[in-house]
This record gives structure tokens, sequence and C-alpha cells, in this order.
């Protein structure tokens, strides 16, 4: 099974899927985590590119670009092999964040972006989506106030594009909402992971 995390910046999806993984694996589940750009050695690599806050000058046209070159790379040698194995994969963002973050921030066109993301996955699709829902200057407010947490050249977009991504996602929650499942995320760590485990194992039996 294949699960994905989305949500703005700050929003807890890294401390949700650690305490996902936890859980699953106590249930006998072999889990796979991994994230978006990443989850490879080449990936990582785009990775570092696309948020390094020297690159200011990467154009949006770009970016897509870079991030499906990271996204093929991640399904063919990370997740697809992992699900055909039978493992349960959790992946912090995926073809979602560039719908919102370049198709609905920076205001790319959607259709060509989605014939992109269909070439780069060979049509892979997550199972199941998990949107930790908290408003966008929330989100970067905390981002900011924790130090441990990397500040990227994604982060640094002005509030508005923040504003647009949190309004796309809410957009491909409406067009598709059998695969999303929206949890309050302006609650405890404790109550929203109490929701997620819900979904999930009700996901999970499921399939």
């Amino acid at each position: 099974m294949f699960i994905t995390f989305e949500g703005p910046e700050g929003s807890g999806k890294s401390t949700q899927i650690a305490l996902l993984q936890e859980f699953l694996t106590e249930q006998g589940y072999t889990i796979q985590v991994t994230r978006e750009p990443g989850g490879t050695r080449i990936s990582e690599q785009i990775r570092d590119v696309l948020h390094d806050m020297s690159n200011r000058e990467l154009t949006p046209r770009t970016e897509i670009l870079l991030f499906s070159a990271a996204r093929a790379q991640h399904c063919d040698e990370r997740i697809r092999p992992a699900l055909v194995r039978g493992e349960v994969v959790l992946c912090d963002r995926f073809f979602d964040s560039t719908y919102a973050y370049q198709g609905y921030g920076h205001r790319l066109d959607l259709a060509i972006l989605k014939s992109i993301t269909r070439f780069a996955t060979d049509s892979l699709t997550p199972d199941l989506t998990l949107y930790i829902d908290v408003p966008a200057e929330e989100g970067i407010r905390r981002k900011q106030a924790d130090k441990g947490l990397e500040w990227n050249r994604m982060d640094d977009y002005a509030l508005e594009f923040h504003q647009r991504v949190e309004a796309g996602y809410r957009a491909l929650i409406a067009d598709e909402p059998q695969r999303w499942a929206v949890v309050d995320g302006a609650r405890s760590i404790e109550a929203v992971w109490l929701d997620i485990r819900g979904i999930v194992m009700a996901r999970l039996d499921r399939h």
C-alpha cells in the first residue's frame, strides 16, 4: 500500500510519519519511509539543488522538471520495488505537492504538469493521501520557530505564494475526495496521531 503525506510547511508530517512507521512495524508490516524530493542517492542530489537558498534564479519551469526527474528515479528505484515486495510505503510528499506548489503556487498549467507527472511516475498513484491541515501562515510560523528544521528555498517564497498553495490543496482534495483524508493539524501531536492511526488502519483493512 502506498500512503503519502501532504500539507503546508511546518504541518508536522515528519513527526506523524515516524509515529505511523513505529506503529505499523509493531503490527507486523514491513515499512519503507521515504520523501520527495529525495529517497534515492540521485534524487537527494536533485533535492539539494532545489532547496539551496543560493539557487534563487531557478525558474518555475526548471523547478517542475527537476522535481519530476527526482520523482522518476524515486519511483523506479525505490517506491515500485517496495510495493512489488508487498511493503507499505510512507512518503513525505508526492506529486500532489507539484500540483499545489508549481501549479497553484506558481500558476503553471495543471494539464501540462499532470502530463509530465504521468510520464515521471508511469501513472503510479497513492492509495491514500493524508493532508495535515494547518493554515499556511501558522505552518510558516512553526517552521521559523523550530531551529531544528531546514529552512529552504521553497519555504522562502512570500506568504501569498503559500496561501495559493493551501488553496490549491483544497481544490485537489475536492477533485478526488476518495483518495484524500484531511486531518486537523492545529491540535496536539497525540490527537492528530490518533486520527491518522484510525484512518490508516481502516484503509489497510480494506486494501
